[in-house]
Formats: C-alpha cells, structure tokens, sequence
C-alpha cells in the first residue's frame, strides 16, 4: 500500500486534511509526537495516510517532517495548509511551490545582504501539480465547489519566521525587491523541504491556499478565509496524491550484504564452533565470522538451548533485506534505534554500536533479534511497515516469518 504523511502547522488545516481520510486511529510515537493515520481510496487504489500538526516555524515542521520520515517511511511528504499572497493571487487561490526560499538567510552589515536558501519540491510532484493545476478535476472534492473557481499556480513560495501583515513592513518590500517570483508567503516549507532532501526516496510537494493579501490579515482570518483556503489547499493535494504514480522502482541490491550472508554461511560450514557434533546446533557466532574480528556479540545470548542453523536461507534472505534496507538510509544507526524503541523489544542494546557501518551494524543486532520470539516478531511487524510500497516480495516474505517464526531456525 503506498504511503504519504501530510504535514499541517495549523488546526484548521488539520481539519481539512482529516476531511479527505477514513479510518482514522491515533498513533504516539516513542519520543511523544502523535499522529493520525488513515485511509484515502482513490482511483482505484488506496492510501495509507499520516498526519502530523507541527506548529509554525520552519524549524518544528523540519524536526516533525524527519521523525514522520523515519515513522512511517511514506513515498510521498505533502505540506498542506494556507499563506499570505505576495502578488497575483486573490483569496481562495491554491500554490504548490516549485521552490521555497528561505528569506532570513543573509548577512547583517551596514545593510542585510540575502544568501539566498532554496528548498526544491521533487519533480515529479511538481509535473503532477502542473497536470492537476491545468484541469478542473481537484474542485469536485469540494461540497459545495467554490465559486468563482480558484486558481491553482505552480511556482515558489517564500518562507522565514515572521508574520507578514502589512504591504508597507520591511519584510513585504524586502520580498518584492529580492524575491520578485514568490506569489506566497509562508512559515514551513522550507524547513519540511529540508528533511525531504534528506530523504530523496521521498516525493515532496509544498501546497498553499491563499488565506489573506497580507493588508488586513486579521479581518480576513475572522471572516473565515482560512477555513476556504485550507480546504482548498487539501482537495488540491488529495487530487495531485489521487493522480500520482510511485516511481517503479526496486531496492538497489547491495553486494557487500550478499557477502555477509555468504561469509557467516562459509564460515559456519567450515570453521564454525560445532559443539556436540550437531550439524544445526551452533552456540556462538565469533565475531571474526562478522568481519570485524575480536568482538562476540553473541556469547551472553545465544545458549545451548538455542539451535540456530546459519545456512537457513530463511536466515540468509532477511539478513539481506535488512542490510539492504539499513543501506539506504540516511543515519542507519538512528534509524535502527527508533524502530527498536517503536517495536518495544527487549535486547542488550549496549551490545550494539550504533556507529559502525552498516553491514556490521545489522549482522550485530540481527544476531541479538534471532533468540527470543516475541523479540523478533515484534520487530518484524515494525519493520515491514517501513519498507517501501514497491517491496511486495520482501513485504510478503517477511509477513511469512512473522507467522511461522519458527522459520528462523534450521
């Protein structure tokens, strides 16, 4: 199933995101961030969808847009909810950026000289929004549809830490003269657009509805305006997520996982610590076999009680997925340690450095996870849900073990 997070700073826009969704069950995060998560049936395909209301700035939408990364490994990150409009644009309009400047970037002299910091939302979003903002089709998720029709642009958006609400402030002439092309402005996409180029297994698309003019903001917030263009904003990025297709792509193999399976497989059937002359009882695993010779990671958990046969393909096969997945992470080890504190496993963490690379990192804990049962279905039915929608055969593989953990012995 495909997965999106959408990410609001307000709770109006919360509201109409919600509007759009069915199946709505609330989730908390370890650290304390709670979520919603939905269904969103379109098209003949459905949706898995989590919500998140970060709070304004740029900097608490970065954070939360990381940590719902790392939650819900979604193939798409929207940010939905309402801005002031620079130039062009009348109340109701919809823009989905093509980029997000960060306006405060610069340095104070005699007078602030802008550096610009640009955040790009990912092309294929911004073809998506370009093909959904040449058509009409978006207003028949609004009830009762707007009238006269609003006008979707796809262009940048300007992002800093302020308030905009007066055409003669400082800010306002600072944008229009270094700026000129931003039709918005608003407080979070840059920072969102900043985990999102972290991630660039991620899709990323900043969605705005016009809510003031920036002159008489606080009239047109109490006339009910950012209700209209937080509607807005959701029924256009419902429409561009119901068209868009996930990159048809598959996990990029990785040779030295391959090889780590194959040298835990080759030592095993040779050099191995045999005891008792049981072919499938082994009672550690050296740390030589793991290529970083002189540290057992396993001598305090894996007994003689425990027979675990190495040259199970069961164990081959999910030894490489892990590695493979852990791979293309941007901060493995941090990852690894959220999805333990989210599978609520218990394992001798302090065996494992979560520095080291990534190929030792999981032979390390995949060695810790194989003992207990509860340990490592628990785990397992974390893990499958981070892998990507197009890992079908991994996902289906892995829903095998977790109902026959037996599996994992030989």
């Amino acid at each position: 199933m495909p997965c999106a997070v959408i990410l609001t700073a307000l709770s109006v826009e919360r509201k109409a995101v919600r509007s759009h969704l069915t199946e709505l069950n609330e989730e908390t995060h370890p650290q304390g961030t709670i979520y919603e998560r939905g269904k969103f049936a379109t098209e003949g395909k459905v949706w898995d969808v989590g919500i998140v209301e970060t709070g304004a700035g740029n900097s608490p939408a970065g954070i939360e847009a990381e940590r719902a990364i790392a939650y819900f490994n979604p193939d798409v990150i929207l940010f939905v909810g309402v801005a002031g409009g620079i130039k062009n644009v009348i109340l109701g309009d919809v823009v989905a950026g093509t980029k997000v400047y960060g306006y405060e970037s610069g340095k104070v002299g005699e007078t602030f000289k802008p550096r610009p910091d640009v955040g790009l939302s990912t092309y294929n979003m911004i073809q998506r929004a370009r093909a959904e903002a040449s058509k009409n089709d978006w207003l028949t998720r609004l009830s009762p549809q707007p009238h006269p029709n609003p006008t979707v642009f796809v262009a940048p958006i300007a992002a800093g830490e302020k308030v905009v609400a007066n055409i003669k402030s400082d800010v306002f002439k600072f944008l229009e003269q270094n700026y000129s092309d931003a039709l918005a402005v608003e407080m979070e996409g840059r920072g969102v657009l900043q985990a999102a180029h972290a991630n660039q297994q991620v899709s990323a698309l900043i969605i705005r509805g016009i809510s003031d003019l920036i002159d008489g903001k606080s009239a047109a917030d109490k006339s009910g305006s950012q209700e209209i263009a937080a509607r807005h904003a959701s029924a256009f990025a419902f429409q561009v997520l119901a068209k868009f297709e996930i990159p048809n792509q598959a996990l990029n193999s990785n040779q030295t996982s391959k090889e780590t399976g194959s040298n835990i497989k080759q030592a095993h059937s040779g050099s191995g610590d045999n005891v008792g002359g049981d072919k499938n009882t082994y009672y550690d695993l050296k740390g030589a076999t793991f290529g970083f010779a002189g540290r057992d990671y396993t001598a305090n958990i894996i007994n003689k009680n425990q027979n675990i046969n190495p040259n199970s393909d069961e164990d081959m096969d999910l030894l490489e997925i892990l590695t493979n997945y852990f791979s293309n992470r941007e901060k493995p080890g941090q990852h690894l340690k959220s999805l333990i504190a989210m599978s609520k496993i218990k394992i001798d963490t302090a065996g494992i450095d979560y520095n080291l690379p990534v190929r030792e990192l999981i032979t390390s804990f995949y060695v810790q996870l194989l003992p207990n049962t509860d340990n490592y279905v628990s785990f397992l039915k974390v893990f499958q849900r981070q892998l990507p929608s197009y890992s079908i055969d991994e996902k289906s593989f892995i829903n095998d073990l977790i109902q026959n953990p037996e599996n994992r012995y030989g």
